[in-house]
């Protein structure tokens, strides 16, 4: 079948609170929403264009009397707010419980047990900022060679290294120990290997960094399409969300990279799925509260889409969405708990709403049927009623 799909993930772009947001204590939180009221509008012609005012309300951005994509908005059903989570349900899988955090830093023994299998010490254990913790800790890390260990408010078990005082390959291979020992009840979402350079006061954190994910626990649209043979591309850290389990990965150092990965493919690439996340929206600007950053992110995209459209084959189809939220105008940085906007875009959409998809799953299934596999996880495929 000579079809091929692009899941598009813009990290942290929710737009408006989930049916459960007090149980996550977000109540107030709206990505897009609050981002067009600070900025005093959203400038997003081709995204408006595409229907994503005609999704919610926008300031700046009125519906569409004429959007040339189908537009609506998926709510999450698996517990958690974590990329991790978002990228799983999006293909299939639910989770019940939320992987673990740690606004109190690690137990003492996951920390002993670490330091035992490596054979370092380990320093640091907080809830911050790589760059505060660099701050913090860099120095004695150098002195002792011990490991830095620190969390965020995401699920992850952070170990930050200098590439001169710990060799990249060890560090490397000391997440990959962590990340067989980080199990139920302390098994976060992932393990990052943060390597970093400089002196104090002139740290910085390099780009090979490494994420080490729990495997999902069900099988995934990606599982089903890597059986039946058909090709599957990553572009930025989804591969290594799903464990790099059925999926040929494609790492980038931001979103102007990624968006000339997904160009490329477009151009050149094969049949079958294109799973992308440009994660700038979230990891530079929503974690950092930094609302002109997070609108001009979003403006650079939307000069990039109608070069993406144009790209589009006749059995191409293109669609845009999120993993979370990552409200930037509220106190908090940490993700949110969000709807998230669901455009479909192709020379064979039919123009329509969409409604209010009752979990992420439904685009998984979606993708799915259009690629001619039975599977359909937990989420039901609206694409009969989205093709002509």
């Amino acid at each position: 079948m000579a079809r091929r799909a692009v899941i598009l993930v813009l990290d942290g772009v929710g737009i408006g609170a989930a049916h459960d947001v007090a149980a996550y204590g977000d109540e107030g939180s709206d990505t897009l929403g609050n981002l067009a009221r600070a900025v005093g509008g959203l400038r997003l012609p081709n995204l408006g264009a595409a229907g994503l005012g005609n999704i919610a309300p926008l300031e700046g951005l009125p519906p569409s009397p004429a959007p040339h994509g189908a537009w609506g908005l998926m709510e999450p059903r698996s517990a958690g707010k974590d990329s991790t989570t978002g990228h799983w349900e999006i293909a299939g899988v639910h989770l019940a419980q939320p992987f673990p955090t740690y606004p109190q830093g690690f137990p003492p023994e996951v920390l002993e047990e670490f330091a035992r299998r490596t054979g370092r010490g380990v320093i640091g254990n907080v809830v911050g900022s790589g760059t505060k913790v660099l701050e913090d800790f860099g120095a004695e890390h150098q002195a002792t060679g011990k490991w830095i260990v620190y969390t965020s408010a995401d699920s992850v078990f952070q170990v930050a290294a200098h590439e001169e005082t710990i060799p990249l390959a060890e560090l490397y291979a000391a997440c990959e120990t962590a990340r067989a020992m980080l199990v139920a009840p302390h098994n976060p979402s992932r393990v990052i290997a943060r390597p970093f350079v400089g002196t104090p006061g002139a740290w910085q954190r390099t780009k090979n960094r490494a994420d080490y994910s729990i495997a999902p626990p069900e099988d995934t649209l990606l599982d089903a399409l890597m059986a039946a043979g058909i090709p599957r591309t990553g572009v930025g850290k989804v591969d290594d969300l799903f464990a790099r389990r059925g999926l040929e990965g494609g790492h980038t150092s931001g979103n102007a990279e990624g968006i000339a990965k997904i160009r490329e493919w477009l151009a050149h690439g094969p049949n079958g799925l294109l799973f992308a996340n440009l994660v700038d929206f979230d990891q530079a600007y929503g974690h950092r509260n930094d609302v002109p950053g997070f609108h001009q992110a979003l403006r650079d995209f939307d000069a990039a889409l109608p070069d993406l459209i144009a790209a589009l084959r006749e059995d191409d189809l293109l669609f845009i969405t999120a993993d979370h939220g990552n409200d930037p105008t509220t106190p908090s940085t940490d993700h949110s708990r969000e709807n998230v906007p669901l455009l479909a875009l192709g020379r064979r959409v039919r123009p329509q709403a969409l409604g209010a998809r009752s979990t992420f799953s439904d685009l998984g299934a979606t993708v799915a049927e259009w690629l001619g596999v039975s599977f359909r996880g937990r989420g039901t495929s609206f694409c009969t009623s989205l093709v002509g």
